[in-house]
Formats: C-alpha cells, sequence, structure tokens
C-alpha cells in the first residue's frame, strides 16, 4: 500500500563558491599555477594582467543587476547549467589519484627490469622449453628483484597456462642460469641467497673479507642478522674481531633490493616550493606568502563591453538573450575565481601568522626543543576558523625559514607532561631520544627499559612503550641492532 506525505529535514550543504574555495584552499603553491592554468583554458572571461579599478567591475556587474531584472525570473540562469561537475565531487585535489583529467608528467623512457632481463635470456642459446621456462620465471621476479613464488606453483603454472611439462629440478636449472644476470643478486628467493650471489660475483679466490662474508653468511646467517658478533667469532673459531668487522663491513654494502637499482623509477621527482617564506629582521619575524600565490587576475574587458552592447540593442532579441546568458555565467565563474584566490591568501596569512606567534621560540632559533605541544584546536581558536579549515591549511603546504624548509604538519605535535607539570612537545622527547642514542656506547647501546629511566630522571614522564613508539618513529633500531663489534 503506497502512502503520500510531507516531511520536514534540514540539510547543510555548501554553495559552488565554498566548494570551489576549499578546493582551491588544500592545493599547495606548486600546483597552483597548473590550476590556474586549467580556469583560464575553460572561462574565457577571464584573464591574466592586473585588474581594473574598482569602478569599473561595480559598473560592470551592475549591468548584470540590470539584465536579471530585465529577463525575468523564468530567465534566470541556473547555477547547475555552467558549473562544471567535479565542483560538486567532494574535496578530490590533483594528486588524489581518482581525478580522470589528471596531466601527469611525462617521463623519461628507460627499459624496465623485466626487460633488461629477458634480453640478457635471449642469449642464452635455451632449448624452447627452457626458454618457456625461463620466461615464466623472469616474468615471477618481483621489483625489488626476488623471486618468492615456490618453484612448485611455477612448475604448475608451467603446465596450466603454458602447456609445459618440467619438474622442480628443471626449473632450478633454468633460474640458476638466470641468477648470473645483472645487476647481481637478482632471482634469488631470499636475502641469505642474494647477499650469497653478490658475493659469489666478487669471490677471486684471493680476497679473504670475501671468503669470511661467505663463511658469515653461509654458517652464521642467524647470528648476523640478530647482530651477535661474539657468537660468530666463537662459531668461526676466531679471536680477532677485525677479521669479522672487515667481513661485516663488506657485507653491509651489499644491496638487499637488487631490482630496485634498475627497475625504472615511477615516482615523479617532486621539488618543495614553500608557500610561505620567514625572515627573522633582527629578532623580528616577518612573513610573506610566496609570490606565486599571489597570480595576476582580471575579468576581460571584452566580455564586459558585452552587457553595454546589450543595453543598447533590442532586448527582445532571443538569440542576443542567449548570448549574454552565457556571458554572464563566465563572468561569474570568473569572479568567484579571483575572489577564491584573494580568500585563499587571506586565510593561508591568519593561519600561518599564529603557527608563527604559537611556537615564537622556535622560529627564533630553530631550536627543536623550544616546540610547543600544539594541536589543530589550538590555531582554530586563535583564527576563529574550523579545526577543518586549518587541516586543510596544513596539508601539504611548507614554510622556509633561515633554517630550513619546514612542512607545517612539522609544528603540529602532542604534549608530554614533565615533573614540574609542564607540557612539552614530543617532538622535544623525540630529539632528546636522538641525542642519547647518538651519544650511547655502540658496545652497549641502551636499551629501552634504560632510555625510560634516562627521560624519567631528566624529568619527562614517559613508559617505555611510548619511548619505543618514538624510536621507532625515528626509524632507529633497537639496542640489539645498533650494537657495533
Amino acid at each position: 500500500m503506497q502512502k503520500l506525505g510531507l516531511s520536514q529535514s534540514l540539510q547543510q550543504k555548501l554553495s559552488p563558491q565554498q566548494i570551489q574555495f576549499i578546493k582551491l584552499l588544500q592545493v599547495p603553491t606548486a600546483e597552483l599555477e597548473t590550476r590556474i592554468e586549467e580556469e583560464l583554458e575553460i572561462n574565457p572571461a577571464l584573464e591574466e594582467g592586473e585588474g581594473e579599478d574598482q569602478e569599473k567591475t561595480e559598473d560592470t556587474y551592475e549591468q548584470e543587476e540590470e539584465y536579471q531584472e530585465s529577463s525575468g525570473s523564468e530567465e534566470e540562469v541556473d547555477i547547475k547549467d555552467y558549473l562544471r561537475d567535479d565542483d560538486y565531487s567532494g574535496y578530490k585535489m590533483q594528486g588524489d589519484g581518482d581525478d580522470e583529467d589528471e596531466r601527469d608528467m611525462p617521463l623519461p623512457m628507460s627499459t624496465s627490469l623485466h626487460e633488461q632481463l629477458m634480453d640478457q635470456l635471449d642469449f642464452l642459446g635455451l632449448n624452447d622449453k627452457q626458454y618457456t621456462i625461463g620466461k615464466q620465471l623472469v616474468g615471477s621476479i618481483e621489483g625489488d628483484g626476488y623471486i618468492r613464488r615456490d618453484l612448485d606453483a611455477i612448475v604448475n603454472d608451467l603446465a596450466f597456462s603454458q602447456g609445459i611439462e618440467a619438474n622442480v629440478d628443471e626449473v632450478e636449472t633454468v633460474l640458476k642460469k638466470i641468477q648470473t644476470f645483472d645487476p647481481p643478486g637478482i632471482a634469488a628467493r631470499n636475502l641469505q641467497e642474494c647477499l650469497l650471489l653478490q658475493l659469489d660475483r666478487m669471490d677471486n679466490g684471493h680476497d679473504i673479507d670475501v671468503a669470511v662474508a661467505k663463511k658469515i653468511i653461509t654458517e652464521c646467517y642467524d647470528e648476523f642478522t640478530k647482530k651477535h658478533y661474539q657468537k660468530i667469532q666463537k662459531k668461526l673459531e676466531t679471536e680477532d674481531e677485525e677479521f669479522i668487522r672487515d667481513a661485516v663491513d663488506l657485507i653491509v654494502k651489499l644491496n638487499p633490493k637488487p631490482g630496485g637499482s634498475s627497475a625504472p623509477s615511477m615516482v615523479k621527482n617532486q621539488y618543495i616550493i614553500p608557500d610561505f617564506i620567514l625572515t627573522n629582521n633582527n629578532g623580528k619575524l616577518e612573513l610573506a606568502l610566496n609570490s606565486r600565490n599571489a597570480p595576476e587576475l582580471r575579468i576581460s574587458r571584452s566580455y564586459t563591453e558585452m552587457f553595454k552592447a546589450y543595453d543598447k540593442s533590442d532586448k527582445k532579441d532571443k538569440k542576443l538573450k542567449e548570448a549574454v546568458s552565457f556571458v554572464k555565467q563566465k563572468l561569474d565563474a570568473a569572479k568567484w575565481f579571483i575572489d577564491a584566490i584573494k580568500q585563499r591568501q587571506q586565510t593561508l596569512l591568519r593561519t600561518m601568522r599564529a603557527i608563527v606567534d604559537f611556537q615564537y621560540d622556535f622560529f627564533l632559533e630553530g631550536d627543536e626543543t623550544k616546540l610547543k605541544p600544539m594541536i589543530l584546536k589550538d590555531i582554530a581558536g586563535m583564527i576563529s576558523m574550523d579545526i577543518s579549515t586549518v587541516s586543510r591549511v596544513a596539508s601539504s603546504k611548507a614554510v622556509q625559514t633561515d633554517f630550513g624548509i619546514y612542512p607545517l604538519k612539522y609544528f603540529f605535535s602532542e604534549g608530554i607532561s614533565t615533573d614540574s607539570g609542564e607540557e612539552v612537545s614530543s617532538r622535544e622527547v623525540k630529539q632528546i631520544i636522538k641525542d642519547i642514542i647518538d651519544s650511547e656506547d655502540k658496545n652497549k647501546p641502551f636499551s629501552d627499559d634504560k632510555l625510560e629511566k634516562i627521560l624519567n630522571d631528566k624529568g619527562y614522564n614517559i613508559a617505555r612503550r611510548t619511548v619505543a613508539k618514538y624510536r621507532e618513529q625515528l626509524n632507529i633500531p633497537v639496542a640489539r641492532l645498533r650494537k657495533e663489534l
């Protein structure tokens, strides 16, 4: 049974202008020029250059209002008719990966790892069956240069996909040939085999360091990975630490990912272009926007002249009305875009000034220990803006200082309490942990428990698990792996 009823609901929707501003706010300086070029391309009413004086601009929009009044409500332009569909697609920006129109920078031509290996395979002079096995093996090599698929599984792949009946011994015979290819260590099934393949290439029968290194990897691999050097000395029946140290130094210089050096990099080079420039002028901090954030844009004079022509013409002309309607749509879009750019500049400056005021001591000297705990809510409260707005400003933006370029996210951190009840930045604690580890005796590195005790003695109330978390964030291994001979 169908029923007809009325219901009321309250919904909050963003206007197209707000969506445009939000999208522009997230765009870093490096991409702003591209975004402006796109807008100039699709909107002929927008031009580069210094804007006209305010009086002329106001006259233009007075003429637009007269046109709206004369055309009547039934002739009004629907905003949906001329806004691009992607204005309603949410907050996706360039670089999110979902934009079908994303313009990729051209990549240099380069031979892939698999192509290099196939070229080398062609020179082996294999029979048809071996060549097919070789192609299957090369195709199983991953980007870092390893074959992680079991040979039994590759035998099954050959049977089902190629119609080739082979056994594991035949596959392994071809694999051994492929493991002689460049780069050294390619087609290994694990790190131990990868290191041995590289050492085999270096072995001329006379180098004692290579011979000892092969012995360590073959007989003491577990002890080597855990840095139990005394156990290695005992197992190899030697008291000479120098003997072991030279071999270990040789091993650690080997390439653990042989495929990475030959595979073409698909990662674009990214250059950090600061959005803000902060200078210390005799103790006074001066903040400025990167000039790229202030493009010179104006509304096309020829398009505004069309409204004057319309005033002097027969307003009943349907084709002329359609033309003026199109012009108005483009002028509106151009005005919105210029306003959004200006609003972006103001919001960026307000947010960055608040960050500078909050972290003033740090920006004076660049000392990490002067950083204060700061969260998005702190800055949002200072500038009376929403937390999401501050988050959009902080994402993918950077500031140039007298002591380096920093992403804005760098200045946001959680707090750690001290014995005096004061809150200090987690970045300060991380720096202290790094300093302690840098100055430790590498023969007896500090455990996380010892680091916790040292920090507690310094007045920082921190738990061992937090010490471990910060150490991992600093990419510092555990004490056992920091040990040196």
